[in-house]
């Protein structure tokens, strides 16, 4: 049976994405569309995770104590705007480290699967703004959105065979429009059967 989960990229789709890394509370700036659509994803009864990689940890940028700050941070905005965060799961790491969790390997996808006690992610959606991150989803076993915000318009360029390269790849200008298009072919679905 679909799980009624959507999967999320961070930094591009949630809030704005920065060449320089957010670093500190201050610098995770939300998008607003981005919090009221998670807020609607949960009061249509979908669970909703975050798959993101934070290198910048690795790097020494920034360290654990600060992202779970930023993410404490992200999951009040959301739960002031109705919404829920069912689980976060991010990788530290950087490719040499050549580990399971880095997008686009799936392991974020799977720690999520684990810590929601799911039998499979089939019939959940991966939305990201980068190749990593539908390539991650596909691999997962999700359906793979792109999102035209943060790096998504730079995606696109470099990849214009995007859904050739990961087939069945939606996409949208943002996150907002993809589950207004998600929940109004729901609603069409409940009303048909």
């Amino acid at each position: 049976m679909a799980q009624k989960l959507v999967i999320l990229d961070r930094d591009g789709v949630i809030n704005h994405d920065s060449i320089n890394y957010v670093k500190r509370v201050e610098e995770w700036i939300p998008y607003p569309s981005s919090i009221q659509a998670i807020a609607r994803l949960t009061k249509a009864g979908y669970r909703v995770a975050i798959a993101t990689n934070q290198s910048g940890i690795a790097r020494q940028y920034y360290n654990t104590d600060t992202l779970n700050q930023i993410h404490q941070r992200m999951s009040d905005i959301v739960t002031e705007a109705g919404g829920h965060l069912d689980h976060i799961a991010y990788c530290p790491h950087v490719d040499a480290n050549e580990c399971d969790c880095r997008k686009p390997r799936p392991g974020l996808l799977y720690q999520i699967q684990s810590a929601l006690e799911l039998p499979d992610l089939e019939g959940s959606w991966m939305v990201g703004d980068s190749l990593r991150d539908i390539q991650a989803g596909s691999r997962a076993g999700c359906q793979p959105v792109l999102v035209r915000t943060g790096n998504g318009n730079d995606t696109l360029r470099d990849c214009p065979d995007i859904t050739r390269l990961v087939p069945g790849t939606l996409v949208f200008d943002d996150l907002a429009s993809f589950v207004e298009q998600l929940l109004s072919a729901s609603s069409k679905n409940t009303h048909t059967a």
